[in-house]
């Protein structure tokens, strides 16, 4: 439960060098993982040196109890499996997400304007859009060449890369500017990224800075303009995970929301070995715009890899799957808010989770009368309180914001409607959705540790 002392007055020595140390690996898991098909590559990688096969080759091959099986689905959504002894009887299933919000390039996006060269984009999620500009900014993604050749971009995030930029008023000239409201500011159709300057050497007719970016790309890339129709691009920050603070114990970086819980849940899944009940790591895409498309949470891939499973494991039919998906217990495991003393007028402060208070269970989500929210059931809770407990694990509880103020939502509907118990569990954080957000090297391990000790030990 909430806890007057912090994480940091209840540990030992050794229990903080562990903190430190998974820091540094987490830190790592943020620089090499901007998007969700960095995500997926990943802990596709990760998993494969933990011995995890992929579904294909374990339905080949003849699924048994200690198997480990991973689903790539798309390259952008990822399953990790430990089979039990009866899927049927139900899974313990951490479930978090490895989008984030951003800005992603539009299809016909290159252009010039006063002798630049811009890429138009399309915010992705919940975003405050007077964030981006004035920041370096990076380009990640996926392009595909007429001739079907895969090009994964990554430029900006090398220390002698060219960063990328928006710009944004002069206050000297931004009065009605600065008279609008906060959200209509920066205008959508405004966060055009710079790309390019240049017109030496170019041939003497329009778009000149436009005809270099493009020879600049073909060149280096072997990408032409009409690729930028099938491609996949992102515009993130051009940071690294960085300390925070003269104790080094906070993160600033890119992209905690959500993977400050995926990289918890991916250490955590590593710590399984033949469990009695099959255990699972959920990997999804789509979460930040409803989880929607092939490779978020409302589509089917997960109970389509559990209904392989028990075909590999025996006679398969509709009525296994329904009762594997309805005995689960799940986590929804994703951030929430943390109060912020400067803005603490907007959360309740008997009721907020805190920064180094542990990892959060927030029993609801949605906003204002639990709108589109799971609502946990008291008896999950309560062997989620006792498995946490005897696992020296500290939590607490907390809940996004004044019943009034707001609110936001995760992927616990979603597998609930399975008739699964499902309780949104996470990691507490500030500059939610920012560019570069904040949490607490504290409350990342203690989701890692309560990830585990659900994993193992939940009956």
């Amino acid at each position: 439960m909430k806890n007057k002392k912090t994480v940091w007055e209840q540990i030992d020595s050794t229990e903080l060098n562990r903190i430190y140390d998974y820091a540094t690996e987490y830190k790592q898991f943020l620089d090499r993982a901007k998007t969700e098909r960095e995500a997926t590559a990943f802990i596709i990688d990760a998993a494969k040196t933990k011995g995890f096969k992929s579904l294909e080759c374990a339905v080949a091959d003849g699924v048994k109890p200690g198997d480990k099986i991973y689903l790539n689905n798309h390259n952008k959504s990822v399953v990790l499996f430990v089979v039990g002894k009866d899927i049927e009887s139900g899974m313990n299933i951490v479930g978090s997400h490895i989008d984030s919000p951003r800005l992603d390039v539009k299809q016909q996006p290159l252009y010039e304007a006063g002798n630049m060269a811009y890429l138009k984009t399309h915010y992705y999620g919940g975003v405050n859009k007077y964030q981006w500009p004035t920041i370096p900014l990076a380009i990640h993604g996926l392009v595909i060449t007429k001739e079907g050749e895969h090009i994964n971009l990554v430029i900006g995030e090398k220390d002698d890369d060219p960063v990328f930029f928006i710009n944004d008023l002069l206050p000297h000239l931004g009065g009605k500017q600065r008279a609008k409201k906060l959200d209509e500011a920066i205008e959508g159709e405004k966060l055009n990224v710079l790309v390019g300057h240049s017109s030496f050497g170019a041939a003497d007719d329009e778009g000149k800075v436009k005809s270099l970016v493009l020879n600049y790309l073909k060149t280096n890339y072997g990408m032409e303009e009409e690729d930028f129709a099938v491609a996949e691009l992102e515009i993130v920050p051009a940071t690294h995970a960085r300390d925070v603070g003269f104790d080094r114990a906070l993160i600033a970086a890119h992209g905690h929301d959500d993977r400050v819980c995926s990289y918890a849940n991916l250490k955590a899944i590593f710590d399984v070995d033949a469990p009695e009940k099959t255990t699972v790591a959920l990997f999804a895409d789509k979460e930040e715009i409803g989880s929607v498309g092939n490779t978020g949470m409302s589509a089917n891939f997960f109970e389509n890899a559990v209904a392989e499973l028990i075909a590999a494991t025996g006679e398969y039919n509709d009525l296994k799957l329904r009762r594997a998906m309805a005995n689960s217990k799940v986590l929804s495991a994703d951030v929430t808010a943390a109060i912020d003393p400067d803005y603490a007028d907007v959360m309740d402060d008997k009721n907020a989770a805190v920064m180094g208070g542990g990892v959060t269970i927030s029993k609801y989500t949605g906003s204002r009368g639990k709108s589109g929210s799971n609502d946990a059931n008291a008896e999950f809770l309560h062997e989620l309180r006792t498995v946490l407990n005897d696992a020296e694990v500290i939590w607490q509880t907390g809940e996004l914001g004044k019943v009034d103020a707001g609110g936001g939502g995760t992927i616990a509907y979603i597998l609930a409607q399975t008739g699964a118990q499902v309780v949104d569990m996470g990691t507490g954080m500030l500059s939610m959705h920012a560019p570069v957000e904040l949490v607490s090297i504290a409350d990342a391990y203690m989701t890692y540790k309560g990830y585990s000790a659900f994993m193992q030990h939940m009956k």
